[in-house]
């Protein structure tokens, strides 16, 4: 048996972007038969539905609202979900999935916002987590220039369902230069409306956000796509 997980996703409770619930996207995941999913919501830096005003306390707690409620209807479903988010290099179209870290550290670690992202990544590796880049070479009109930081990392996201195909293929001549370990995600915002959904496939099942850590460390997974049901 295979236990399909995804790495990249978000709710619309903390992603302005998002277009459906916690909710909306669990019960699509278990439709789906995933065994689990990582939230993935945009952090404070990025497009998040979080007033910038608040208190840091405040900010947080509001920010893991869609980890919550994910968590919530994961367990009336019987998928695991685990926490996660994307930080942005803010104004320049640069985001890394922040793996392994938890609300608590948060919680403890006001000022991450105002971190220059070489500070940042820096920080954060030292602190434990295992960090991707989502989407290197994507191209947009508010991208002003595409940022690598190969020695930064522990892996890259080699195959995004939302990006062109020309994208991914670059992403994965670079993970593959680097020697870099590589990732896929849905970056699904809108449940049902996305159908074509990538991540992760073990061969035994992840309970915990320590488990999954574990398991990006040793690369004890294979990464799929049901666009093409092809695992690598």
């Amino acid at each position: 048996m295979k236990y399909r997980y995804e790495t990249h996703m978000h709710t619309a409770e903390c992603s302005r972007c998002a277009r459906a619930s916690a909710e909306e996207q669990l019960r699509y995941y278990a439709d789906r038969g995933f065994s689990g999913v990582c939230i993935t919501d945009h952090f404070l830096t990025g497009n998040t539905t979080v007033p910038a005003e608040l208190s840091w306390k405040r900010r947080v707690e509001l920010f893991c609202v869609g980890w919550e409620k994910a968590r919530e209807a994961g367990d009336k479903l019987g998928v695991n979900v685990f926490f996660a988010w994307e930080h942005a290099d803010q104004g320049k179209g640069t985001d890394f999935l922040t793996y392994g870290l938890s609300k608590e550290w948060l919680l403890d670690n006001e000022g991450l916002d105002r971190m220059s992202i070489t500070a940042y990544l820096d920080f954060v590796r030292r602190e434990g987590a295992f960090v991707a880049h989502a989407h290197p070479f994507r191209e947009d009109f508010y991208i002003p220039y595409l940022q690598l930081m190969p020695r930064q990392v522990d892996a890259v996201e080699i195959i995004n369902a939302c990006r062109k195909d020309f994208e991914n293929e670059r992403a994965a001549e670079y993970a593959r230069n680097y020697g870099l370990a590589v990732l896929a995600g849905s970056d699904n915002h809108s449940a049902g409306k996305q159908q074509r959904l990538c991540g992760i496939e073990t061969d035994t099942p992840i309970r915990t956000d320590a488990d999954f850590l574990q398991v990006l460390r040793s690369g004890s997974y294979k990464i799929f796509d049901t666009r093409t049901e092809i695992s690598i």
